[in-house]
């Protein structure tokens, strides 16, 4: 694919493919489609000069998008399909089949000829039913992390980045991180100008890049102003079920333990071995009340030595042991 030429230059667009699930989530589908347009020509006038694409199906239905309002295909889907990159836009979870067996065929077998593949939103967990993602690490949202914790157990993946390629294969959050990933895709496919366009066209001051952090604070901690911070919380979260500490925190964030330590007082009052154990907590107490799973069995999965131990760091801070409270929230017929 040429780099964007001058005006009145031949060039090749670059050609993508954009699979809808259904109940596909909308914004998505056109912060991404919109990007692009924006990038494909100039003076706004909707060409699709150095960028063009086809929302393809294996049939002509209306395809409906979560918010309700349907899009139509644009290309019916055959062999002969040619795409630099091939697209699929997630929506709701509790669909079955998101993807025709035609699609996922064609998803599949495009793949390993080594097109390269995107997730938006939850297409990650389509990708991942793809066997895509086998071997590698997703990005996913940090609201449907534990359902692609649950759905993929033996797939790595992380939930405080924007999006993240690996080994062509490039999944991302959703929101408007989806427009930061069709600059990206612009950028490194048409040129730096074209995507500095486009965002300024969306009103977005600067694309992001991948590594940015998702726009998600545990703790309900909105003030929290330092990145670092920021990324050690979110880092906290995804470790929720691990036995990781502060010092392994410090070093993926890039600081020493003595300096979050300070980052940490400076930002909310205390240090991070107690923001660790709040999310703990907090995680924990949503596990309490709306699993079936033991008491026992909450407390082994959030590092905690004993029942005995658990139950007494959870009444320090919500003042009920977790027999109790979940007894108050769901009456007597859940597991203790």
């Amino acid at each position: 694919m040429t780099k964007q030429a001058g005006r009145g230059a031949s060039v090749k667009p670059l050609r993508v493919g954009i699979m809808l699930t259904r109940n596909f989530t909308l914004s998505a589908f056109a912060l991404f489609v919109d990007t692009l347009r924006l990038a494909s020509d100039e003076l706004d006038r909707s060409g699709r000069k150095y960028v063009d694409w086809d929302v393809v199906s294996d049939d002509a239905q209306l395809i409906q998008s979560s918010s309700g309002v349907p899009v139509a295909p644009t290309a019916r889907l055959h062999e002969r399909m040619q795409y630099e990159y091939l697209v699929v836009v997630g929506g709701r979870l509790t669909v079955e089949e998101r993807l025709s067996p035609a699609l996922m065929t064609f998803l599949k077998t495009r793949a390993a000829k080594g097109t390269p593949v995107v997730g938006l939103c939850t297409g990650s967990f389509v990708l991942a039913e793809a066997g895509l993602l086998t071997g590698k690490t997703a990005c996913v949202s940090w609201l449907h992390r534990e359902d692609f914790e649950q759905a993929f157990p033996d797939i790595a993946h992380v939930s405080h980045r924007l999006f993240l390629e690996d080994g062509g294969i490039t999944t991302c959050a959703g929101g408007t991180a989806v427009a930061d990933l069709a600059a990206w895709i612009v950028k490194k496919h048409v040129g730096e100008t074209a995507a500095r366009n486009a965002m300024e066209i969306l009103q977005i001051e600067r694309p992001r890049d991948g590594s940015d952090i998702q726009a998600r604070l545990p703790l309900n901690l909105p003030l929290v102003k330092d990145a670092r911070v920021k990324f050690a919380l979110l880092l906290m979260e995804e470790l929720a079920h691990q036995k990781g500490d502060v010092e392994a925190i410090a070093k993926r964030v890039g600081v020493s333990s003595r300096q979050l330590e300070r980052l940490f007082n400076q930002e909310l009052g205390y240090g991070p071995s107690k923001a660790l154990q709040r999310i703990r907590l907090e995680k924990a107490r949503l596990f309490v009340e709306h699993t079936s799973q033991s008491i026992m069995q909450i407390a082994v999965a959030f590092g905690y030595d004993s029942q005995t131990h658990f139950s007494r760091i959870f009444r320090a801070h919500f003042g009920v042991n977790p027999s109790e409270f979940r007894l108050r929230t769901n009456g007597p017929h859940q597991s203790v």
